[in-house]
């Protein structure tokens, strides 16, 4: 297939994070410099995240304000750009959505490291590999781009994991997420070759087309097989076991991009395949496994974060439940109304997470012997930063899904699935009622603990001017956005209604 002008204007998002992955390599190897290379990072991100307001709007205002001059415009969306790659409103969402998220790892990561004793260039450069990573598989069309945009984002992973590489737990981390991560692509490998073997093809499309409700066996394990690779990758139980312990280990702000951007990468590739492509061919029992993990995700999550006294390690349990309602929501709500629901809570987790794990982040630094991930770390922290403290107490309200949040709106996106799609979803629904009130408990005891008094207060400590730090300013706007998609949801809804309606006919 030629590549034609429109081709690469379509594609222009990942190839300008690409470029900004080879501009920030050059630019270490020129000179280190730690400001200009975030600056550089962050400079590129952001033409990225223009090329996709460009792409969307583009097409629109030629065909608008010039329709006698420009015929045709310099391009359509959706289009198929190669077999490995779709560019339509979903991927272009998903896309804004991790560059959104890597945006903020980025500035998070400036103050984090600032004080760094060693290299600090090359996180930079990490990210913004993991980040093209994470768009090939928000525009992966083919068994190829999704394999490849999977291992880019993972093999970035490892050393992002492992930056602090003189912290004991950060190299447990980086050595149990390597054993996951391979475990998962191994599996997932294995599937697709058993795909292959019986359909002939790599496409999605052409694999939803060729299977139909009567799937042949090696498409029956493949498709399993698949299945549970991604599942590892989302930490879904029961393939969750190591995952508190990588956030624990990671720093902080690796662990802002793990929770938010690779995150939505592997579930929004996860749904085109397994919902907008290949659903008309989705087994009645695949589907109820499922959800029936969905729902295990729900109470396990929940139940194994009660306990927990290490701050990551109960926001890493609380993901794992947030995403089993998540698989919840597009299972149970099908193409229209579950990818809907799934773009505006994910979006809406994105923006919580970002608070959350930017709020530790904003406490802790590269060169301390542990990050500020304790509950201890955290009594008193009202009395001397009550700023800090609120968004903090903002976040966790959201995560437990309280009104006038935007985690409220997220729970009644699953509610009203669960309620439409019978006796399966009336059954899901129990599970998301009792895992919410589970979560209320270990919510609350961490917002508690910011208002104890405590003689000794934090022996981590937020520096006074934290504010005036990009980062400061990306978890109070974070925490704005929270408040504001609660009290007037009407305009996440809007986008992503509207991103749902651009999708590749085939």
């Amino acid at each position: 297939m030629t590549l034609t002008l429109e081709n690469f204007l379509a594609l222009l998002p990942l190839l300008i994070t690409a470029t900004t992955t080879v501009v920030v390599m050059l630019a270490i190897a020129v000179r280190r410099n730690h400001w200009w290379t975030a600056t550089l990072t962050v400079i590129g991100l952001n033409s990225a995240l223009l090329a996709i307001v460009y792409d969307v709007f583009a097409p629109l205002v030629a065909r608008e304000i010039f329709p006698s001059i420009v015929i045709n415009p310099l391009f359509q969306i959706p289009q198929t750009v190669t077999p490995l790659f779709v560019v339509d409103g979903f991927s272009l969402f998903f896309s804004a959505l991790i560059l959104a998220a890597a945006l903020g790892a980025t500035t998070l990561t400036h103050a984090y490291i600032e004080s760094f004793k060693r290299n600090r260039e090359e996180m930079y450069l990490l990210i913004t590999i993991a980040t093209a990573g994470a768009i090939v598989l928000t525009m992966a069309h083919h068994m190829a781009s999704l394999f490849i945009g999977l291992e880019m984002m993972s093999i970035a992973l490892y050393g992002m994991i492992s930056y602090t590489y003189d912290r004991e737990r950060s190299l447990e981390a980086t050595i149990k997420y390597i054993i996951l991560s391979a475990t998962a692509s191994s599996i997932m490998l294995f599937g697709i070759a058993l795909i292959y073997a019986q359909l002939g093809t790599l496409s999605f499309a052409e694999i939803g087309a060729k299977v139909g409700h009567q799937p042949g066996m090696l498409v029956i394990i493949g498709g399993m097989m698949m299945a549970i690779g991604l599942l590892f990758k989302l930490s879904l139980a029961p393939f969750h076991l190591w995952t508190p312990d990588v956030y624990e280990g990671a720093p902080a702000p690796v662990g802002v991009f793990l929770a938010t951007a690779a995150k939505v990468s592997v579930f929004a590739v996860l749904v085109r395949f397994i919902v907008i492509e290949a659903s008309d061919a989705t087994n009645m029992l695949f589907k109820l496994t499922l959800i029936f993990v969905a729902c295990l995700s729900m109470l396990l999550g929940n139940l194994l974060a009660l306990k927990q006294d290490n701050v990551k390690r109960m926001l890493g349990y609380s993901s794992i439940a947030h995403f089993g309602y998540l698989f919840a929501l597009v299972l149970l709500g099908g193409k229209q109304f579950g990818v809907e629901g799934f773009a505006a809570y994910l979006t809406i987790y994105v923006i919580t997470a970002l608070a959350a794990f930017g709020v530790v982040t904003l406490m802790s630094t590269a060169d301390a012997t542990r990050d500020a991930d304790t509950m201890h770390d955290y009594h008193g922290l009202f009395w001397h930063r009550p700023l800090l403290a609120s968004i903090f107490t903002v976040a966790l309200f959201s995560l437990a899904g309280i009104p006038l949040t935007a985690g409220f709106i997220g729970k009644f996106y699953v509610v009203m699935a669960a309620l439409a799609a019978g006796p399966v979803g009336w059954v899901s629904l129990g599970f998301v009622v009792l895992g919410s009130a589970i979560s209320i408990y270990f919510y609350l005891r961490t917002i508690v603990s910011m208002f104890m008094t405590n003689k000794d207060l934090v022996p981590f400590d937020a520096k006074m001017d934290w504010g005036q730090h990009t980062g400061g300013i990306v978890v109070f706007l974070s925490a704005a956005l929270i408040i504001i998609i609660g009290i007037v949801p009407n305009p996440l809804i809007f986008i992503a209604q509207v991103s749902q309606y651009m999708w590749v006919a085939h």
